[in-house]
């Protein structure tokens, strides 16, 4: 609201409420939709790494006029519908690691308190009925426009704003509409009908986290008409203030477009997941700063990809080497001062509005300096503790990295004498130890850095 970084002060102490604008479920989602979903999982990962406890709402609209024009085309209903798209966000979530918000409420859930809503609206005079229709009368709230910039002598009739000469003021929106046939409807005191797209929000925010919840979040795209829409209907009946804090996601463009159904330029999760890993793709969208455009491209699908082996790569060298009990002083200590400044660094830009661009940069440092220095030399307390810091960063991000266990002692051991072996160049005891540990299942690789292992 502000247009600037300010302090987080949260309504109640320790806990932060978050509601996440979540999608109309008329089709599958593309990866340009998700990242609004991964942005904001990380925000809430984040907010529960710092202590707070966070409750995460994100909605599911399962009532609106393009689900309705695709149940009529497809011969099926609005609620088969929404089924099958929500399962589908679902399934794709999950493979992106985003975690399950504590409360998906769906609007169809919720006429109850959407009805109450909208009476309480009329009562007040910010609203009015025409033929069945109710609708928000903006001139009736002064603030209208805050959040966007626009200024109502400057809106028409037209782009994002519903046409319809029987409003007082073109920028007035519908809270109720009058039923048609064929379409989902239940009864209200304006007759039989449905809500609108945007009181639906308010309700089910209203609902789960009160007045003056801590963050509402959701892509540019949803600043205007849909978040003005939801401050003004909610603040015109209850006074106060609606949220907190406003967080939008810049969005995901493709061949100088915003990617979109509309557009017909999207990429689907479930196709890219065929070339690339999850991590992958959330690694992706958490390159750019959240309120940044993000282009799409091949290319920097490969970048993240190349970013990702080499976090993985460190992953992988902590598990495989550093076991011996003592390591080079020298070395632990280089090591464990690179993790000390990832750690500074993550954090401080975490902190500065979820800055998950500078907060990679310092986990590839990490990654660097544990690729270049790695070694069997390297003691088992600081690759613990490496080990733990690369885990910690990757929880924040939603990243899962594959950890083959720990290496048995007795392997461990035999790493080491055939690490001896080479050293006096003795070249049949070292081959004879590598191949009675691949007998044993465990395969090595020697590498500039030092040895690594797996399971076979």
């Amino acid at each position: 609201m502000t247009r600037r970084r300010e302090p987080l002060e949260v309504r109640d102490p320790g806990r932060v409420g978050m509601y996440v604008c979540g999608p109309t479920v008329y089709g599958q989602l593309h990866i340009g939709n998700f990242r609004c979903f991964v942005v904001f999982d990380t925000v809430a990962r984040f907010l529960t790494a710092e202590g707070y406890t966070v409750t995460r709402v994100q909605n599911f609209t399962d009532i609106d006029d393009r689900m309705i024009e695709r149940a009529q085309r497809e011969h099926t209903t609005v609620a088969a519908l929404a089924e099958r798209y929500i399962a589908h966000y679902h399934e794709e979530a999950e493979a992106l690691g985003i975690l399950r918000a504590q409360v998906h409420p769906r609007a169809t859930e919720h006429m109850d308190a959407i009805i109450r809503h909208i009476q309480g609206l009329v009562d007040s005079g910010h609203a009015y009925e025409v033929e069945g229709d109710v609708y928000f009368d903006v001139l009736s709230f002064p603030r209208y426009g805050a959040l966007s910039g626009q200024r109502l002598d400057e809106i028409e009739a037209g782009a994002r704003i519903e046409v319809d000469e029987r409003k007082r003021h073109p920028a007035d929106f519908a809270l109720w509409k009058h039923w048609r046939p064929g379409e989902p409807s239940w009864p209200s005191p304006w007759g039989q009908g449905r809500p609108g797209w945007h009181i639906e929000c308010s309700a089910m925010a209203e609902t789960y986290l009160g007045m003056d919840f801590d963050i509402h979040a959701g892509g540019h795209d949803l600043i205007f008409p849909h978040h003005e829409n939801e401050i003004a209907q909610s603040e015109a009946w209850h006074g106060g203030r609606f949220a907190r804090y406003w967080l939008h996601n810049g969005m995901l463009t493709l061949k100088g477009a915003k990617m979109s159904r509309s557009e017909g330029n999207v990429m689907q999760v479930s196709s890219l997941r065929q070339r690339y890993a999850p991590q992958v793709l959330r690694l992706f969208l958490l390159s750019a700063h959240y309120r940044s455009p993000l282009v799409f491209s091949e290319e920097l699908l490969q970048s993240a990809a190349s970013a990702w082996a080499r976090l993985d790569e460190a992953y992988g060298r902590l598990t495989v080497q550093g076991q011996a009990e003592e390591g080079a002083q020298a070395l632990d200590r280089r090591l464990l001062e690179a993790a000390r400044l990832a750690h500074e660094n993550f954090y401080r830009a975490m902190r500065d509005d979820f800055n998950t661009a500078d907060a990679l940069a310092g986990v590839f440092d990490l990654a660097r300096e544990i690729n270049t220095s790695m070694g069997p030399g390297v003691g088992a307390a600081a690759t613990r503790r490496l080990r733990g810091a690369l885990r910690e960063f990757a929880g924040v991000l939603g990243l899962e990295f594959t950890d083959p266990g720990e290496l048995e002692p007795h392997f461990a051991a035999m790493i080491r004498q055939r690490e001896l072996a080479r050293g006096r160049r003795d070249w049949a005891e070292a081959d004879r130890i590598r191949d009675e540990l691949a007998r044993a299942g465990v395969l090595l690789e020697d590498t500039a850095q030092g040895v690594r292992w797996r399971r076979a």
